[in-house]
């Protein structure tokens, strides 16, 4: 590894961080097996506000000075414009479009990267993204995908406020614990949600105790947890390491696909698959050293752990 984790190890937290896209893998499988039809804004809506609110009353800590706006816009970018476009994406496009959309996320977040925190970008990065992009196109892009232009936008648009949230969640550190941290956030994005939720779907008649526990694997497992590990990632380690991470999301979608709902898997999507690891390991390889960047403080808060970066 070129990365020095200052948390452990830098391979302990890699493995650890990848933990959330292959959780977040399992949205489609849930969404479609134990959600309510035709409710993707309540979806992510329920994802993201109670338990945001139930971070809150563990924590009992508001934001301060500066960090009730930037909270704000980590909760918008990382969560609520990022769901909101989402689906609008799921909506208007085939879900192989969708996820190919979202697999140049690695390169732009890189990009942003490179930028704002100096995050070096060279031709393996490139490579491993065009590679990814390849391999989620392998996986997932089927014969009948239709190229709706404004579910393409969406689609684009939705990636690059993920990937600019990631960015600055990475540029601002965070001034308090992880979960405190990360329930400000689903508050924000939630709260944005709340208001177009009730507007385009309204509250459903009735919920079944399926759907509940498809809400419960979403908003505990696959958001409130997944979402404190994933910024624990970004402490630890940098933008690009993470971001190609997001790759075993389509990844594991398909292979949960194939286990769970006995779809086929076709000689394309394994190759798919095998381009998708590679990218994934490549970015994790750095030509030389890591540069340890001294650790400081965001906004009068503790001081965040210190980062590495490839020289």
């Amino acid at each position: 590894m070129g990365c020095v984790d200052t948390g452990g190890g830098g391979l302990h937290a890699l493995v650890l961080t990848a933990l959330t896209p292959a959780v977040w893998g399992t949205t489609y499988l849930v969404t479609t097996e134990f959600l309510p039809e035709g409710r993707p804004l309540l979806a992510a809506t329920v994802r993201a506000l109670p338990i945001g609110l139930a971070f809150l009353a563990w924590s009992r800590t508001l934001p301060s000075g500066a960090w009730w706006w930037r909270s704000a816009v980590l909760g918008f970018l990382n969560i609520g414009i990022f769901f909101s476009l989402l689906f609008v994406a799921a909506f208007r496009l085939p879900g192989g479009v969708a996820a190919t959309a979202g697999a140049i996320q690695p390169l732009v977040a890189a990009a942003i990267a490179f930028v704002v925190l100096g995050e070096p970008f060279g031709r393996r990065t490139a490579l491993a993204g065009a590679a990814g992009v390849v391999g989620v196109a392998l996986l997932v892009l089927g014969p009948e995908a239709g190229l709706d232009p404004l579910g393409v936008a969406a689609a684009v648009a939705g990636t690059v406020s993920m990937a600019t949230g990631v960015v600055l969640t990475k540029r601002w550190g965070n001034p308090v614990d992880l979960v405190t941290f990360t329930g400000w956030q689903l508050i924000a994005g939630g709260l944005l949600l709340l208001p177009i939720t009730l507007l385009f779907e309204g509250i459903p008649a009735s919920v079944s105790a399926t759907n509940v526990a498809g809400f419960i694997w979403l908003a505990i497992i696959g958001t409130g947890l997944a979402y404190v590990n994933w910024f624990r990632g970004l402490s630890l380690l940098p933008v690009v390491l993470v971001s190609f991470l997001g790759l075993l999301s389509p990844l594991v979608a398909t292979l949960a696909g194939w286990l769970v709902l006995d779809e086929a898997l076709t000689p394309l999507q394994l190759v798919g698959a095998a381009l998708v690891l590679l990218a994934v390991v490549s970015s994790q390889r750095s030509p030389g050293p890591a540069k340890a960047i001294p650790a400081r403080s965001s906004g009068g808060g503790p001081v965040v752990p210190a980062r590495c970066e490839a020289t």
